[in-house]
């Protein structure tokens, strides 16, 4: 079983690489528009769909598979995202097909199948919540440095559009060979020698929350505001990646490319390093730590124009981004019980969507008035910097830490017998 185990944790990496590759958008920006004639809102608007499909359809996914079962979840997903990317390739001066093709059936792909690995793993792996999920999200920071180098060379072969059909094919094979791994422990099962009241498992829930009792405790909305916050900074940096960099660092579509490809790395390792990292520190710290390197971060952007610099930097940014998705299920099911992850955690994942249609487009709409970054980057610092207060506060549902405490102490109490 414990073989199996990993086994499963391996499918779930390779199925988040393949619906990770949506990060890999902003390849797509600059060719669109010369081949459509669109403007940079409008190409954007793609990317903020398709995110923001993603994260309804994740609530969605997550009470389907509380019913069905992954496998069924994560293959219907896998279909429908190599599908939607597939017909995008039929986009050509119809900018609506795009958003519906690419932004809306793409989008319910990758929602659906995004949350089945987070989900099956935190069942198989309670004993290693922040680390699993790390890694099991990891996989789909990863993605863009894959697909952003091979879609680059594809565009500038076949042509954008046509990039579009051979992606989708490659994506639906790898993401439903994945889903067919995808399974749910055996009921009650946990592994060898661990207990939830073992001293490094002191902040889990002891009971399982249902996701109409979770969502009235005032946690479940200030974890929502956390993941909207981390959301929106980085993933305004990643709709904008590509050009940002030849902008601001003058170098080629080729190199800001592979620059991509390389801060896809940070989005990547981030979700397994700080998820880690949360396991040591609390989620709280890892949160609030984050928040102040972006508030950093994004204050000192604009006025870089080093490439390598720049990479480092948006390295870092892409870090904490990635690192709000490895640590957020872990927070949840610590404060909520993993039985119904899936749901809690799915309907969370909205937060991403509302993120999606904040973070790029403050950022597009800026530039696009502006005509530099400068005014975009400096806003998101700021929101950063305010956003630290929110970790400050947020602690577990009360009822849970008394249910807690008075187990821990019946444990404690002497064994007696009936008189």
């Amino acid at each position: 079983m414990k073989t199996n185990r990993f086994t499963i944790a391996v499918a779930g990496v390779f199925l988040q690489v393949a619906l990770g590759a949506v990060y890999a958008w902003s390849v797509f920006r600059v060719p669109l528009m010369k081949k459509c004639g669109w403007s940079i809102s409008q190409v954007t608007l793609t990317f903020t769909i398709s995110i923001f499909v993603l994260g309804i359809a994740a609530f969605f996914g997550g009470l389907w598979l509380n019913r069905r079962g992954p496998r069924v979840v994560a293959i219907t997903g896998g279909l429908l995202y190599g599908l939607g990317v597939f017909l995008a390739s039929f986009s050509y001066h119809k900018l609506w097909w795009l958003y519906l093709s690419y932004g809306v059936i793409g989008g319910i792909g990758v929602g659906l199948s995004y949350i089945v690995p987070v989900a099956v793993l935190l069942k198989w792996f309670p004993d290693r919540r922040g680390l699993i999920t790390g890694i099991a999200v990891g996989g789909f920071g990863a993605g863009a440095l894959v697909t952003a180098p091979v879609a680059t060379r594809l565009i500038q072969q076949v042509g954008v559009l046509e990039t579009f059909a051979y992606l989708g094919i490659a994506y639906l094979v790898v993401t439903v060979t994945g889903g067919l791994f995808m399974q749910n422990p055996p009921a009650n099962w946990k592994p060898a020698g661990w207990s939830p009241f073992q001293p490094r498992a002191k902040h889990h829930a002891v009971r399982d929350y249902t996701l109409g009792e979770a969502l009235s405790t005032w946690q479940w909305w200030a974890l929502w505001l956390l993941l909207f916050l981390n959301t929106s900074a980085g993933i305004s940096v990643i709709s904008q990646e590509a050009p940002l960099f030849q902008e601001t660092a003058l170098v080629s579509a080729a190199a800001a490319a592979t620059m991509v490809g390389i801060t896809s790395i940070g989005n990547a390792f981030g979700r397994v390093f700080w998820a880690w990292a949360s396991d040591l520190l609390t989620r709280k710290m890892t949160f609030l730590i984050m928040f102040l390197m972006q508030a950093i971060l994004f204050a000192r952007l604009p006025s870089i124009h080093s490439a390598s610099t720049l990479t480092v930097v948006a390295f870092l940014i892409l870090m904490c981004y990635g690192g709000g998705f490895g640590t957020m299920p872990a927070f949840a099911a610590d404060y909520f019980g993993s039985k119904n992850v899936g749901p809690i955690y799915g309907l969370m994942l909205t937060a991403w969507g509302f993120a999606s249609a904040f973070g790029p487009l403050l950022i597009a709409s800026m530039r696009q008035a502006t005509g530099v970054y400068r005014g975009g980057l400096s806003a998101i610092a700021g929101i950063m910097a305010v956003s630290m207060l929110v970790p400050v506060f947020v602690s577990p549902p009360r009822c849970a830490l008394r249910q807690d405490e008075a187990r821990e102490g019946t444990d404690r109490l002497p064994k007696t017998t009936a008189a």
